[in-house]
């Protein structure tokens, strides 16, 4: 590491403690509270005071530790701003890093294959198949029964189209042949008949012999 940007930190270096220009301003937590109970009983006087002198040193090298762990932490945000490094990306570099630790861990390999055997036997097994069978059969018989509803909707509306194309023709078409007139004129001549006998009494004309019919009537 380069000596001019880092603090010492060698706990037997003389100059421990001492943090370069760039760290004079950071904060300094308080020390550890010394909240320790009475005395321990059968110490000398000056067991105690060496123990006293090595809690000193390590309360003091505590908040050296921090001061560096916090000029690294500035640091290490100043860089990731100069790299265009947003908390974001680094929240999803994380999020990734640790999905792909799960997914070798012995637990879920364990708990995958667990779950393809059991995947397996349910495919496998009599009752799966047989359902599955019912469904397919169910989804033919839907599927036949409705292009035979389908067929006979399309058949029959092809009767009734085909029904009334002939109706409107052959209706036109009768009407004018010859046996249809033939018809027509001898309702015409019986109808006269009922109608000028019902005037004069007689059920023919006086004076007027009946038209003579035809010799092979059409019916």
């Amino acid at each position: 590491m380069d000596s001019a940007g880092q603090a010492d930190i060698n706990l037997n270096s003389p100059n421990k403690g001492q943090l370069p220009d760039f760290m004079i301003d950071v904060p300094v937590g308080p020390g550890v509270a010394a909240q320790t109970p009475a005395v321990e009983q059968g110490l000398t006087e000056a067991e105690e005071e060496e123990l006293r002198t090595e809690l000193a040193k390590v309360e003091e090298e505590i908040i050296t530790l921090r001061q560096v762990l916090s000029a690294k932490e500035r640091h290490c945000g100043e860089l990731k701003r100069r790299l265009g490094l947003s908390a974001l990306g680094e929240l999803k570099q994380n999020l990734s890093k640790s999905w792909h630790d799960v997914q070798v861990s012995n637990a879920y390999v364990k708990t995958s294959e667990k779950l393809g055997e059991w995947n397996e036997k349910v495919t496998q097994s009599d009752l799966y198949k047989k359902t599955q069978e019912t469904l397919s059969q169910a989804g033919q018989k839907t599927s036949a029964a409705l292009s035979t509803m389908g067929s006979a909707i399309s058949r029959k509306l092809g009767d009734m189209s085909s029904y009334s194309i002939r109706h409107s023709i052959s209706m036109p078409a009768m009407r004018n042949s010859a046996t249809f007139k033939s018809f027509e004129d001898r309702v015409g001549i019986i109808k006269s008949k009922v109608v000028g006998g019902n005037e004069n009494g007689s059920d023919s004309f006086p004076g007027h012999a009946d038209p003579p019919l035809p010799d092979h009537a059409p019916f």
